[in-house]
């Protein structure tokens, strides 16, 4: 496997595996040898969210669903959020290991702790490089609200 990219969060490097693709609410996707696409939070989104202690999903698979639906919530040590799907699709199946314990969302985000699969066109997925360049879009604002939360 080739080199991931890194993304520089201050003190924290947030690898990028350039063996998938990536949404711009910070999941990733790999196409599975099934042809469906495996959904997880990369490492970016789980820096920011620090410890995911719950997990809960609002809908049943399999479900036909909108880019951009809710589709569960997630609590963690610095957030309490909304989840939706990256894509439009056919949402076929979520990781039930992490309904018990959701503790591979924190300690193996790029393996054991995808969230869900789905039956969808990847083509408005980013390239690994495009997500890179997103981020340092993104990063700014993200500091600066990182930033307020710590001076509440």
């Amino acid at each position: 496997m080739s080199e991931p990219l890194v993304f520089s969060m201050g003190n924290y490097d947030a690898e990028i595996p350039v063996d998938r693709m990536y949404a711009k609410n910070h999941m990733w996707g790999q196409t599975q040898a099934d042809g469906t696409i495996r959904f997880g939070f990369t490492a970016y989104a789980v820096r920011l969210l620090q410890d995911v202690y719950f997990l809960d999903w609002s809908i049943e698979a399999p479900a036909n669903i909108a880019a951009r639906a809710e589709i569960g919530q997630i609590e963690s040590k610095k957030a309490e959020s909304s989840l939706y799907a990256p894509l439009a699709g056919n949402l076929i199946e979520f990781n039930t290991e992490l309904l018990r314990d959701p503790s591979a969302i924190n300690v193996d985000k790029y393996g054991k702790g995808w969230l869900f699969a789905m039956q969808a066109s990847a083509d408005s997925l980013l390239a690994p490089a495009q997500y890179l360049e997103h981020l340092a879009d993104v990063w700014e604002v993200t500091q600066r609200t990182i930033k307020g939360q710590m001076n509440e």
